[in-house]
């Protein structure tokens, strides 16, 4: 009976053992069979070791696809410490490649860690280091690629473009605002190594870093050119304190080009004082407009029907008083009687305080809100201002008529091409913007599309259209002549605002600008000059930035192909002005009476008949007085 017993305890301690055998071969094949990708995926991970791939960022374009912001295929050192056979050797090698001493190459060679980068004498190596490095061929010792952003343009479009730190991450401008987008994701060479660093004989991975996502702007490069030429021109001419410019298509709110002074080179930007690359003047700069703000003050007063401009007329005596205060004219003597459209022409400032009475300072400083004053644009750039507009309480009948001028206020060169914008382009207000869409690098697919907005309507299209005349009036026959483009139609307003520093106003110390646009029909550019204390200059704007200005308006109608156009106001000459006549049509005339048409022409014939057959240049076309006009007889 005992031996029974003992046989069955065998038995069951046979079956146990036999259930747990079975159950180790069924997990093991299962392992091996179903589990094995999973846990080999996990041990590769112990084993693996990334050499980082640094991947590029997007590329930075203008609206025609021209590069403004690229990279360059750099190499940076990194170390394996465990992998390094000979370290005294090592470090005194790349020290003396790397010129640093042996001492601070030593924290990098013989650091504990699985993998080092050194930085920053390892990072951006230049062909030649990177080549003296390779030769040597040191276990442990690799070079990998790093992106270092490049801007072909240098200086061009710097505030607005931005620069990024020696990681690649953005740091001001366009680079900070759409970091998140310019930044791609990293590769990286994988390779197994053991817990003390041996390399494992297995085949390394290579995973291809991503390129970021490439941003397309509103700027056309040939316009910005043509204001970077034109700002440098300012420095050398007049040594001013500073110098911007602004193009907006005020049918859209797009940025077509930007520009200040001083500026820097996003390339080397570790060259310049913080307070030159973090102002960014177009939009952070807020100083007393002068008289580009007369235009606010002319379109409120004719939306309000407190004008008529052709009718109504105001006599200018050179000052009024308002309150005990002498607000004077820029011409002594003043303008005498004149039209309310002349006062806007030769911009007399006691027409304007008038025009700010008739409106009463509740209504101009309602619109002066409406057009966006006293808060940002949002124009998609950091560092923005928003001005200073006065409190409505504390507005009395002198702050009411410096205001209607330009004087005690403060606002930003981009409120003022915004606020302009809405003037000509039927009476909406937009919102600026420079990122015209985002898109995938690698096949181009449009991730983000941006559009115009508009704000609120703020004058009627019937004011607009009087404004455009009124402001074409101006290039014509006020201040802005030396605007004038033959065969265009261009509208303007000078400003010259003295500057005001501890509340008190400075002596021969102006900001001096222009505001235009072409052509001023059917407007398609807005262009704002301004120069900060110019010297060596006389104190006029009309002779300062308006010359300038035409330089870029001629820059613009070429990149925007803006054709000529006949029905242009006739220029008031000046002294300095030479005489210009249309050429008449003389096809099919007699030799005699063709001489009588062009008496103010120079005349050479091609042939011996007596009639002209055809003529050159063609008729319509203006020449200076004495021009040679050739005519082919029969």
């Amino acid at each position: 009976m005992f031996l029974k017993k003992v046989d069955e305890r065998i038995k069951i301690v046979f079956l146990i053992f036999l259930v747990l055998l079975l159950a180790i071969i069924g997990r093991v094949f299962y392992i091996q069979v179903f589990d094995y990708k999973k846990l080999n995926k996990y041990a590769q991970n112990l084993w693996s070791r990334d050499l980082p791939i640094e991947a590029d960022r997007g590329k930075i374009l203008d609206r025609n696809g021209n590069v403004l912001a690229d990279n360059l295929t750099t190499t940076s050192l990194v170390l394996i410490p465990n992998q390094i056979k000979d370290k005294e050797k090592v470090t005194e090698t790349l020290a003396e490649i790397l010129n640093v001493s042996t001492e601070e190459m030593k924290k990098h060679v013989y650091k504990k860690t699985s993998i080092e980068r050194v930085h920053p004498e390892g990072r951006r190596l230049s062909y030649e280091v990177a080549e003296k490095i390779s030769q040597h061929n040191f276990e442990g010792v690799y070079l990998v690629k790093e992106a270092k952003r490049n801007y072909p343009y240098k200086n061009l479009l710097s505030h607005s473009l931005g620069y990024v730190g020696i990681d690649n991450q953005g740091l001001s401008g366009l680079e900070l605002q759409y970091d998140k987008y310019l930044t791609g994701k990293s590769g990286a060479i994988k390779y197994f190594s053991d817990s003390k660093g041996n390399k494992l004989n297995l085949s390394d991975v290579y995973v291809k870093p991503q390129a970021g996502m490439n941003l397309t702007l509103t700027i056309d490069l040939n316009i910005q050119k043509s204001i970077e030429r034109e700002l440098d021109n300012i420095i050398d001419m007049f040594s001013p304190d500073m110098a911007l410019a602004v193009v907006m298509d005020p049918n859209t709110g797009e940025i077509l080009g930007m520009g200040s002074r001083p500026d820097y080179d996003p390339n080397n930007y570790s060259n310049y004082s913080q307070e030159v690359l973090s102002r960014n003047l177009p939009i952070w700069a807020s100083y007393e407009p002068g008289s580009t703000f007369k235009v606010v003050t002319m379109a409120t007063a004719v939306e309000e029907k407190v004008v008529d401009l052709e009718k109504d007329h105001f006599y200018d005596a050179g000052k009024v008083n308002v309150d005990g205060s002498v607000l004077r004219c820029w011409k002594a003597g003043g303008h005498g009687d004149q039209t309310f459209l002349q006062v806007l022409q030769n911009s007399c400032n006691p027409g304007f305080v008038q025009l700010g009475q008739k409106l009463g300072k509740e209504k101009l400083f309602s619109y002066i809100d409406k057009f966006g004053f006293g808060e940002k644009t949002g124009i998609d750039l950091n560092g923005e201002g928003k001005g200073i507009i006065f409190n409505l309480e504390k507005v009395g009948n002198v702050e009411l008529a410096t205001t209607a001028f330009g004087q005690g206020v403060s606002v930003t060169p981009i409120q003022q091409v915004a606020a302009v914008s809405a003037v000509v382009n039927g009476g909406y207000l937009l919102e600026p913007y420079i990122v015209k869409n985002i898109s995938d690098s690698e096949t181009n697919t449009l991730i983000k599309k941006y559009e115009k907005k508009v704000k609120r309507q703020v004058i009627s299209k019937e004011t607009s259209s009087i404004m455009r005349l009124a402001l074409e009036s101006v290039v014509a026959k006020g201040g802005g002549k030396a605007a004038f483009i033959e065969g265009y139609r261009v509208g303007g307003k000078t400003g010259t605002a003295q500057k005001v520093e501890n509340g008190h106003y400075l002596v021969g110390n102006y900001i001096m600008s222009f505001m235009a646009v072409v052509p001023s029909n059917k407007p398609q550019a807005v262009l704002y000059l301004a120069i900060d204390n110019p010297k060596h200059t006389a104190l006029l704007s009309s002779y300062t930035t308006t010359p300038i200005a035409r330089r870029i308006l001629l820059d613009i109608i070429e990149a925007l192909d803006i054709k000529k156009q006949d029905d242009e106001l006739e220029k008031d000459l000046e002294w300095t002005d030479k005489i210009t006549y249309k050429v008449p049509n003389v096809v099919g005339k007699d030799i005699d009476e063709a001489k009588k048409l062009l008496s103010n022409f120079t005349i050479e014939y091609t042939g011996t008949g007596t009639k002209v057959v055809s003529q050159s240049p063609s008729a319509g076309t203006k020449l200076e007085e004495k021009a040679t006009v050739r005519l082919l007889m029969n």
